[in-house]
């Protein structure tokens, strides 16, 4: 299998309307715009389907001709990786500080 089998689903609300919209691409960086955006490129679309799905077909001439899109992080809901060799996000600017913590806690006993 190839990397090009992955790809990203991402959920994010838009911003004229507040609706809530799925995109599919291939590409997700970060922007060029600043800290607060992410670039979405390489938009996927089912082309094989033989049942037409309104809502894609909406995305498809929205999209056409679009390069990159670029969304503000606050607007994004989730993205999902999906694929059989996906291998998680990675930004060249993320300066996130995580700590993880483990899933088991010190609970003192009640006396």
């Amino acid at each position: 299998m190839k990397k090009q089998d992955t790809f990203y689903v991402i959920s994010y609300r838009e911003p004229k309307d507040g609706k809530v919209l799925t995109l599919k691409a291939k590409t997700v960086t970060d922007s060029s715009l600043g800290l607060s955006f992410i670039a979405i490129s390489d938009f996927v679309f089912d082309t094989v389907s033989v049942v037409i799905n309104p809502e894609e077909e909406h995305q498809k001439k929205h999209f056409e001709g679009v390069k990159t899109l670029h969304l503000s992080i606050y607007s994004i809901i989730s993205i999902e990786e999906a694929g059989p060799q996906h291998k998680g996000l990675k930004f060249k600017k993320d300066k996130a500080n995580l700590v993880l913590l483990s899933g088991e806690q010190y609970h003192p006993k009640d006396k």
